[in-house]
């Protein structure tokens, strides 16, 4: 309900901003071509939406594997999309040597869930199985379609900011022209606060994930211990080509790559024996322990798709 009652709030919020907008420049300059920037803001959308799975495929040059290439993570995939009425997807490997996973699709049958060669070798079978439940509860979710839908506000704001500014909108409109920087100015604000919205919502979404994993049958410290590991994995890559590569796909994956140098310290304080991992016992122990994060680490968060990995394994606890 918490999850569910924050998503609520945050999609009312992003239409109720749209409406603003919307009925303001109607009332100010004239409906016409906002409602044409809206529909064009859309179609754009809905594009990306369309021939985003080919180019998250060509990116990370996923190849898409048979159950007799690899019986052990189909029987996992199926087991799990059948606890939680999916269709089943199809699986694929990237051979990239950094960790990690992620979920495409435009439709729960259109689902695809794929892993790195490097996260293969560095989970045991329970930490797959809840990395994998992650990724097919962004598919029941419908995760790709939510944030794509909830993208196309900023980009309209953000046209309609760049149209009132220098486009000249309106400009024949002696009565409009006074308020055609304004506008512009406000449209340009408005692009900002919905664009931190939807990095809010993806972060919410990641939430929504990682419980629904747990759903599924999967352990809480098992994904925990997945998160930790993938962050130590990935701190590895900083700085290396391989990084670089993946920029773009960040939002796709089950964590931020990037961050990953800094919140491997932070995490490392819960791995009690230092065994690379984290126990049932080490994730309770963090149950009664409060998160403090940095300012800069705060900040940081604000402007990333995910939240703080040391966040997300301190709510891990709470399913315990």
């Amino acid at each position: 309900m918490w999850l569910q009652t924050r998503m609520y709030l945050l999609i009312i919020a992003m239409f109720a901003i749209l409406y603003g907008v919307i009925v303001g420049i109607g009332t100010l300059m004239g409906v016409g071509s906002a409602v044409t920037y809206i529909i064009l803001a859309f179609v754009v959308v809905g594009v990306q939406y369309l021939i985003s799975p080919a180019l998250v495929s060509w990116t990370m040059r996923i190849r898409w594997v048979k159950a007799s290439e690899e019986p052990e993570l189909y029987r996992i995939v199926t087991g799990l999309s059948q606890k939680a009425g999916l269709p089943m997807p199809k699986i694929g490997i990237s051979e990239m040597a950094m960790p990690n996973a992620f979920a495409f699709g435009r439709t729960q049958r259109d689902g695809r869930v794929c892993v790195t060669r490097g996260l293969l070798s560095i989970l045991n079978r329970d930490e797959l199985s809840a990395v994998l439940g992650h990724e097919l509860a962004h598919i029941k979710h419908r995760d790709m379609a939510f944030i794509t839908l909830l993208s196309a506000i900023p980009m309209l704001l953000y046209w309609l900011a760049w149209q009132f500014m220098w486009g000249g909108m309106f400009r024949n409109n002696r009565e409009g022209g006074s308020y055609t920087v304004l506008i512009g100015l406000a449209a340009m604000l408005l692009y900002f606060i919905t664009n931190l919205l939807v990095l809010y919502g993806s972060r919410i979404r990641e939430y929504y994930a990682d419980k629904g994993s747990v759903k599924m049958g999967n352990q809480p410290h098992h994904l925990a211990s997945a998160l930790y590991k993938l962050v130590a994995g990935d701190a590895r890559f900083k700085g290396r080509p391989e990084m670089k590569r993946v920029e773009g796909m960040k939002a796709f994956f089950l964590n931020n790559p990037s961050h990953a140098w800094n919140e491997v310290r932070e995490i490392a304080h819960i791995d009690d024996n230092r065994d690379g991992r984290i126990s049932q016992d080490e994730l309770m122990s963090l149950r009664q322990k409060k998160v403090k994060l940095g300012f800069g680490d705060k900040m940081m968060e604000i402007f990333t798709t995910h939240p703080n990995t040391l966040k997300r394994i301190q709510i891990l606890s709470s399913y315990t």
